[in-house]
């Protein structure tokens, strides 16, 4: 029997045509196509001559022209290739068993001897962030093994903190520790922009194998096209929500959002967008708060953020590290001076704030953490005069109890990397100080 209703809507709701445009220019790492119907952020397949096909995305318009953007190379395309729109944007299939694995910028597993999992849940790349009045307040202490942060800027589950520091002063070691010691029940390790020499050295030194069981990684290099590197931190962010809404204590770590800015700044100088400060657009800094504010707290989980910026010339006031110090709940500042002194982790604790360290601890322990801040304010303040001896004894009772609780403290803010505290631990030294001091 024929269900001609059935039938008839199936008739109704096909579309027996295949709209198609045509590549007109390639211009830098843009493709100009004409007679091309899309929406910014579609996926379309750029078809060529010899066989296979190239995937892109709709960046932009100019005129009559559609303007995409490759999500690889452009080797094989010529004038006239058709270019056809899939009617959707850019998503990946996620699942619990992507724990323990590397993926590319768009959730290609980047091993070979990567395990066959199900993928059966498909994600967006770009979502919303949620509604403010839905989050729940930070209450619960996110403990990450690592003194220096448990106890002078503690940090909350659900915090999203930014970790600001040059080149070589300890960043990825530092992610790669707390990765490793916090209490979260899994990591989500962005990868953005770093050079694949370092890739392989984070997973091996930094990462570990007991730290990669409970991560995923995702990982899009320098070499990769800047559409591949935003791809890869919207990509994190994604799995991140996918772990969190089924009520998991979630670490997003991603390094480094100033690579992100560049590959957006690439993206929309390319795309015809004017540039503004120092070269950036003004949609690089409307893209950051949408990238940073979709972690935080949720009904069912939280998402633990760190969020790596690589200042250029240790300038902590250049755009991005301004922009994104305004967006999150506080930094931490990671010092040159204190690197050359081997003092790790380089945390410069007097520059660095948790915003929601009132909210955390009890009384008593805030103002003890207050008092040890301001002793080492007060040393920072006479550490010129103490090292060329013209500082008197008696002078000042703060700058001699700071002179005498130094090498305490410098002790106790030192970590070995392969060295656990626990957070009791570390309110328990943090109490014999003050009681000695």
């Amino acid at each position: 029997m024929i269900h001609f209703d059935r039938l008839h809507e199936i008739v109704e709701s096909s579309s027996p045509y295949r709209y198609s445009g045509k590549v007109d220019q390639v211009v830098g790492l843009t493709v100009r196509v004409k007679s091309l119907y899309a929406f910014v952020g579609e996926i379309c397949k750029i078809l060529l001559p010899a066989g296979g096909e190239i995937t892109a995305e709709v960046v932009g318009f100019q005129g009559d022209c559609v303007i995409l953007m490759p999500l690889g190379d452009l080797d094989g395309i010529m004038t006239g290739c058709p270019v056809v729109p899939t009617g959707k944007a850019l998503s990946v299939k996620v699942s619990s068993e992507m724990l323990g694995q590397i993926l590319d910028g768009l959730g290609n597993p980047l091993s070979e001897t990567a395990p066959e999992g199900r993928f059966d849940h498909e994600v967006q790349l770009y979502r919303s962030p949620p509604n403010p009045l839905t989050r729940p307040p930070i209450k619960e202490i996110m403990h990450t093994g690592v003194r220096a942060i448990d106890a002078f800027l503690t940090c909350g589950q659900g915090q999203r903190l930014g970790v600001f520091a040059g080149s070589g002063v300890g960043k990825s070691t530092l992610l790669g520790m707390i990765s490793r010691y916090s209490d979260a029940d899994i990591n989500v390790i962005a990868l953005i922009g770093e050079r694949g020499r370092e890739v392989k050295a984070f997973l091996d030194k930094d990462l570990g194998p007991e730290g990669l069981k409970k991560s995923v990684v995702i990982c899009a290099t320098s070499d990769q096209p800047p559409l591949v590197r935003l791809k890869g931190a919207f990509l994190a962010t994604a799995v991140a929500e996918y772990f969190r809404d089924q009520g998991k204590k979630v670490m997003l770590m991603m390094d480094s959002v100033t690579r992100f800015a560049m590959a957006q700044r690439e993206v929309s100088l390319a795309a015809g967008e004017a540039p503004a400060t120092k070269g950036y657009t003004p949609s690089v800094f409307a893209l950051l708060p949408k990238l940073l504010e979709r972690s935080g707290t949720a009904p069912l989980g939280s998402i633990t953020a760190f969020y790596t910026v690589l200042v250029e010339g240790d300038d902590m006031n250049e755009p991005i590290a301004d922009a994104v110090r305004g967006i999150l709940d506080g930094h931490i500042v990671l010092s040159r001076e204190l690197a050359a002194q081997s003092h790790y982790p380089a945390i410069d604790i007097p520059q660095s704030v948790s915003r929601l360290f009132n909210d955390l601890l009890e009384k008593h322990q805030v103002r003890q953490i207050s008092s040890l801040r301001q002793l080492m304010g007060a040393y920072r303040e006479s550490e010129d005069l103490i090292q060329i001896g013209a500082y008197k004894t008696g002078s000042s009772p703060i700058v001699d109890r700071a002179i005498a609780l130094k090498p305490s403290l410098d002790e106790f803010l030192r970590q070995e990397i392969d060295e656990i505290s626990s957070y009791n631990e570390t309110r328990s030294r943090i109490e014999a100080l003050c009681q000695t001091h």
